[in-house]
């Protein structure tokens, strides 16, 4: 009868540390999920931030150039 008793709460103890187990891996998986979330949050932002700069000086270069082609008569 012992032993059945030790065998239940060897059974009992297993089950509780796999659903430990299982639960932080869970908890980790969305900790990752939340960074890689937040890493692409951020790339876009550099990604759009730079596009903008280089749109906005591109559009800086055309007007410095069509205004030396205006002041040299080539406009």
């Amino acid at each position: 009868m012992a032993s059945k008793g030790l065998q239940d709460l060897k059974q009992q103890v297993q089950g509780a540390a796999q659903e430990a187990v299982t639960a932080a891996g869970a908890s980790a998986q969305q900790v990752v999920d939340q960074a890689t979330e937040a890493g692409q949050k951020a790339m876009d932002q550099v990604v759009k931030s730079t596009q903008e700069t280089i749109d906005k000086t591109t559009n800086q270069a055309s007007e410095t150039f069509s205004g030396f082609g205006k002041k040299l008569g080539l406009i």
